[in-house]
């Protein structure tokens, strides 16, 4: 792994935001000396296609919630990520609406009532789209992290999808389990 390597770990960006406080990107950049930033290219309801269908418990076509963003490191991007929402739990609040959510999404669920209880995450290797090399300004030969998030609250229901998009040779994921 070379300097530009980001280690992530995915517990800050599944934990709300005590009130005031920042979303967690924005954070863990800081901490590293950088700015992290996003720009939200879509929100809104959108026809679930079928993998989101398939995480959501939802017939395929059915609405959803959908925030597409592109997450940006000191201005260049980074990540690609869709975040999904049934829409019985986002339709017609500030996850439907382009604008940044304070603290960030996950501290909004919670002040809606939703908080994450468990994730399931995968992640795979492939190469990317013509438009996620484009838009990432990757290399036409560089392969792609592709981690999907399910985030279920206590009654064992998906309340969040995340699709995430990184170039494999600038990211690094890291996972740290407790046991017992």
């Amino acid at each position: 792994m070379n300097d530009r390597t980001w280690v992530s770990t995915s517990m800050p960006y599944l934990t709300p935001r005590e009130k005031g406080q920042p979303d967690s990107w924005g954070v863990e950049a800081a901490a590293r000396g950088s700015k992290g930033s996003q720009r939200i290219a879509y929100a809104g309801e959108v026809p679930s296609p079928e993998e989101i269908a398939g995480l959501l418990g939802l017939t395929p076509g059915e609405t959803a919630v959908v925030r597409r963003r592109v997450i940006e490191l000191d201005g260049e991007p980074c990540e690609l990520t869709d975040t999904y929402y049934p829409a019985s739990i986002a339709r017609g609040t500030r996850l439907a609406e382009k604008g940044k959510i304070p603290g960030g999404a996950v501290t909004y669920l919670a002040e809606l009532g939703h908080v994450g209880v468990r994730v399931r995450e995968d992640v795979i290797a492939r190469m990317p789209s013509a438009e996620e090399r484009d838009v990432l300004r990757m290399g036409p030969d560089e392969p792609v992290l592709r981690l999907s998030r399910v985030t279920l609250g206590s009654d064992d229901r998906p309340i969040q999808i995340d699709l995430m998009v990184m170039p494999a040779h600038r990211q690094r994921l890291r996972y740290e389990i407790r046991i017992g």
